[in-house]
């Protein structure tokens, strides 16, 4: 099938490169001239790992095209991806403008029939909002055209994008349209090879699934930051806990690890969202505002531990923290709602010094604060712990996980650690020497 995807970003971009990928001819659409060329010159906008082979070799192969020509992309292909940003509003509901302006530029070079599916992630009623702007442009164009909007959430991590588009656990397609559904199963067709993995419902169940979805994994992570915080005041161990409840199948291991709070362009938006939809339509949302408040105080874990261990906020002030970590996960270079933005700022508001290292998201870390007296971001893990009066580990990157102790020893000028993703084993290092806080852990 042609099929063509609006918006060359996180979604768009795997999207785009996945559904070629399965042998479709895709045309990505962006009006961003500086990233359609880097796309076109082999560069990418993201990192994601295996994406970058995928697009390579689809492009190579002719399944794969990069353009900032809107009419050429309506004209590609009956099928219209709908793949821009929704940043949160001011008031926290998601912006839709983006998402709308597209719907418009569709409507106003459409010829024939179109199916304008939904992938931003995206508040319940949006098809519907969808449907009246492209009627509303085509009564001003005066023509009448065939027409259908879908609802087709996406669900990929980043860090495991490509494989949980190839492989999906399930595919949500949200119509009351028989053409339309059988567009998509054809389309989907590639990925329902082993199992049916498509599931069909009407549009607002599927635009609900998507929040829903997001929603539950935050409120599993804030859930087990709640009890990490009891835990540290009870003397429990929660990582003990965590294996105790998870070996419950009815709970599972998936999202109970507790730590310094999520972060990302899903998580904190998308609760945010859910909870100004329920604003607005009357519905009283208490667990949705408790897991947003739980997470906003649990980014604060950390600096809270450095000031306790050196006697207050304001012994902070001259201060040299080495931080591991900066993505909000391993895997990406996505520092979107990361924790430790919320430390290292802290850290800068106290007169502390700051010197950071991340595996790959030096350049987005660059992007954002510039170059400044107080900030060094370092050549390696132990470059950054050079004279630090203690180390803050934001991130689980597989290479912080059973680091050189030794080397890290002679680096640092205090044996101090703040993990806030529990690499380590306290007592182990307690017993040689290092003051050590974990989450949840006495």
């Amino acid at each position: 099938m042609n099929l063509t995807v609006f918006g060359t970003g996180y979604v768009g971009l795997v999207a785009g490169a996945c559904l070629a990928e399965a042998g479709h001819a895709v045309l990505c659409v962006d009006l961003d001239l500086r990233k359609i060329d880097r796309l076109n010159q082999g560069e990418l906008p993201i990192w994601e790992p295996g994406l970058d082979a995928i697009v390579a070799r689809n492009v190579g192969e002719g399944r794969l095209a990069f353009t900032t020509d809107v009419a050429r992309g309506v004209a590609h292909a009956q099928v219209q991806f709908i793949a821009v940003g929704t940043p949160p509003d001011e008031d926290g509901s998601a912006d839709l403008q983006y998402v709308l302006a597209v719907a418009e530029s569709v409507a106003r070079n459409m010829a024939g029939y179109k199916v304008l599916i939904n992938k931003s992630t995206v508040p319940v009623c949006t098809a519907d909002k969808v449907r009246e702007r492209v009627a509303a442009v085509l009564a001003e164009r005066g023509v009448a055209q065939p027409y259908d909007v879908v609802s087709n959430p996406e669900f990929l991590k980043e860090g495991a994008a490509v494989g949980d588009f190839l492989k999906p656990d399930r595919i949500i397609i949200g119509t009351d349209s028989d053409k339309a559904r059988a567009l998509m199963r054809e389309l989907y067709e590639p990925f329902n090879r082993n199992h049916e993995r498509t599931m069909f419902m009407d549009v607002r169940s599927a635009e609900l699934t998507k929040y829903a979805a997001n929603a539950m994994l935050a409120t599993k992570i804030s859930f087990m930051n709640e009890l990490a915080n009891m835990a540290e005041i009870l003397g429990a161990d929660i990582e003990e806990v965590r294996k105790g409840i998870g070996a419950d199948p009815r709970i599972g291991y998936h999202f109970i690890y507790p730590g310094c709070g999520y972060g990302g362009s899903c998580f904190p938006k998308d609760v945010q969202a859910l909870g100004r939809t329920a604003d607005q339509i009357g519905y009283e949302a208490p667990l949705l505002k408790a897991v947003e408040a739980v997470n906003n105080r649990q980014k604060g874990v950390l600096f809270a531990k450095l000031a306790r261990h050196f006697g207050g906020a304001d012994k902070l002030a001259g201060k040299t923290v080495a931080v591991w970590g900066l993505a909000f996960k391993p895997n990406t270079d996505d520092m979107r709602e990361a924790p430790s933005r919320t430390l290292i700022e802290a850290l800068w508001a106290a007169g502390a010094r700051v010197q950071a290292f991340d595996p790959v998201a030096m350049e987005e870390t660059r992007r954002i604060y510039g170059e400044r007296d107080d900030f060094t971001l370092a050549a390696n893990k132990y470059a950054a712990l050079e004279g630090a009066d203690a180390l803050a580990i934001c991130t689980e990157w597989q290479q912080f996980r059973a680091p050189d102790f030794d080397e890290m020893q002679g680096r640092l000028s205090a044996r101090v650690i703040v993990d806030g993703r529990n690499l380590y084993h306290p007592d182990r290092l307690k017993a040689d020497g290092w003051a050590y806080y974990s989450v949840g852990r006495s």
